[in-house]
């Protein structure tokens, strides 16, 4: 008896110690205790990662197909279609000239894209707002369009409103109501986001369709607001194998089409509106078809590394040539391989934004320089490339080079062609009877393996820390990013940040000079009271 009294006062003596915890002790344990569980988390993680590396499929070891056969065995569940509209609440109105209409369900969806986008720069360009109305218009009732002729007249800020509040609503949900969200959208991946590749799981890259919304394109795009349509799967074909298990369409549809086409690497595919260009469902970069893709590349890029230096001689040789082709190709080839230029492909006029590459530069796009800035022959570039990122560039080039410039120049308007005999089609025809498969774009991808090699020889030290190497690393690879002139776009949140960042600085600026009055006012203090004696 006296034993069951001793352990039972420990355990009240241990029980009071808990409750009489400080809240310090107590967030320390918490503290360790959550450590302790990202740790084992992490300690999880990596053991996943190894046994996921060991069951890699070392694709790169096995037999090449032939005949352009990319694939015996897919399987897959077809792309996973994003959720229908929902209608907004009743006491969420768009307002028309001042008062509140209720619109129907296809016109509401539409004018939530454009309330979405009140923030955005898009809204306020005139090409935007016309594209939006017309296509807007289309979609109305007779009724509605009968109503609905200003645009101006229009009222989206509740709507607006509404959906802000409702990001606002996402980014406050608690910790369990976020896991429980990505669990749903864990499961999404888990059953639309792979496929069975000859008898191997692979990952898909996009297996969602893109959902209905508003096109905005890069730069000042003609076709800008107009209306993207939603993907039904009536606009989509299937690719899959003969054997396999054919993807059910969503109950009530039907697919455009089902292929069994193993001599391409897309799953499904439908033709978006806008552009009427091509979409696809393709693999993730990892997985073999692309890896392969990437393979092809480099080592077209390993071959040019033999031959290069004939090449280079041979356009060099025909700045000189009789033939004013010729001495086009030989220019336009030397900025390709020394500037790491796109060639740039033919559009049809209008359709697309004013992005331009080397073969259909125009007069305007450059300036020469006999001298600038202490070098001799200097070519000022200046245009939109790809995805209307600007090239601005200053390069002294050969002498050679820059009189072949001028005479291309003369006697031009600035919106006429630099290389006026030139395309993009002519120059890779006499590349390939340079090199079998040899193209423009295979001289950039060159340039930027090579940029990389020499720079990573330069800047690494074997005895380096991993840190150090990765720096190292960083370091060169942002060589390669200037050489290709890749640039980060602005992000949209870009002058919200902005403005932020200018209030903190603002706000600590009244702080300092806040600090500055007291001190001055306690000095002075200080000094009322000091007594003369002491001095």
């Amino acid at each position: 008896k006296p034993k069951e009294e001793t352990k039972e006062k420990g355990e009240n003596n241990k029980k009071k110690s808990e409750e009489e915890e400080t809240p310090g002790k107590k967030r320390k344990r918490k503290s360790k205790e959550a450590g302790e569980e990202k740790n084992n988390k992490k300690v999880k993680k990596e053991k996943e990662e190894e046994k996921e590396a060991e069951n890699k499929w070392k694709w790169w070891e096995e037999e090449k197909k032939e005949n352009g056969i990319k694939w015996t065995q897919l399987e897959h569940r077809g792309p996973y279609f994003v959720p229908l509209y929902e209608p907004l609440p009743d006491d969420v109105q768009f307002y028309y000239d001042g008062k509140p209409l209720k619109l129907s369900l296809a016109t509401e969806e539409i004018a939530t894209f454009y309330a979405k986008m009140l923030d955005h720069d898009y809204t306020t360009k005139e090409i935007f707002q016309n594209n939006f109305f017309k296509d807007w218009r289309k979609e109305m009732t007779s009724e509605e369009q009968e109503i609905i002729k200003d645009l101006n007249k229009c009222d989206f800020k509740e709507i607006h409103k509404y959906f802000v509040d409702k990001s606002e609503a996402r980014k406050a949900l608690s910790k369990e109501e976020k896991q429980k969200l990505k669990e749903e959208a864990d499961k999404i991946q888990e059953e639309y986001g792979y496929c069975i590749l000859d008898g191997h799981r692979e990952k898909i890259g996009n297996f969602k369709t893109e959902p209905p919304g508003l096109f905005r394109g890069r730069g000042d795009h003609p076709k800008m607001g107009m209306l993207k349509k939603r993907i039904m799967p009536e606009d989509v074909i299937i690719n899959c194998s003969k054997d396999s298990k054919i993807p059910e369409p969503p109950q009530g549809h039907k697919w455009k089409e089902v292929r069994f086409d193993n001599t391409v690497t897309w799953l499904a595919s439908w033709t978006e509106n806008i552009q009427n260009s091509l979409k696809y469902i393709m693999l993730n970069p990892s997985s073999k078809l692309k890896g392969e893709k990437d393979w092809q590349k480099y080592e077209l890029a390993r071959r040019l590394k033999d031959v290069v230096d004939k090449i280079r001689a041979q356009y060099r040789a025909d700045w000189k040539s009789k033939e004013m082709q010729k001495r086009q190709r030989a220019v336009a080839l030397y900025f390709i391989d020394k500037l790491a230029l796109r060639a740039g492909n033919e559009k049809e006029e209008g359709e697309t934004a004013d992005t331009v590459g080397c073969c259909s530069l125009r007069v305007e796009h450059i300036k020469l320089h006999p001298d600038l800035d202490g070098k001799k022959y200097v070519v000022e570039f200046d245009f939109l490339g790809k995805d209307s990122i600007r090239y601005y560039n200053k390069v002294s080039v050969e002498k050679l080079v820059f009189k072949n410039l001028r005479l291309f120049m003369k006697n031009k308007d600035p919106d006429d062609d630099l290389f006026d005999r030139l395309n993009t089609q002519v120059l890779n025809k006499h590349l390939q009877h340079l090199m079998d498969g040899l193209t423009a774009k295979v001289f950039r991808t060159y340039n930027a393996s090579i940029t990389l090699q020499e720079q990573l020889k330069a800047l690494t030290n074997s005895e380096d820390s991993v840190a150090g190497k990765l720096l190292s690393y960083n370091r060169a690879n942002r060589a390669v990013a200037i050489l290709c002139n890749h640039q980060r776009s602005t992000p949209k949140t870009f002058e919200k940040s902005m403005q932020n960042l200018q209030t903190k600085i603002d706000a600590k600026k009244q702080q300092v000079e806040e600090a500055k009055q007291e001190l001055k006012k306690a000095e002075d203090e200080f000094e009322d009271t000091k007594d003369p004696k002491a001095e």
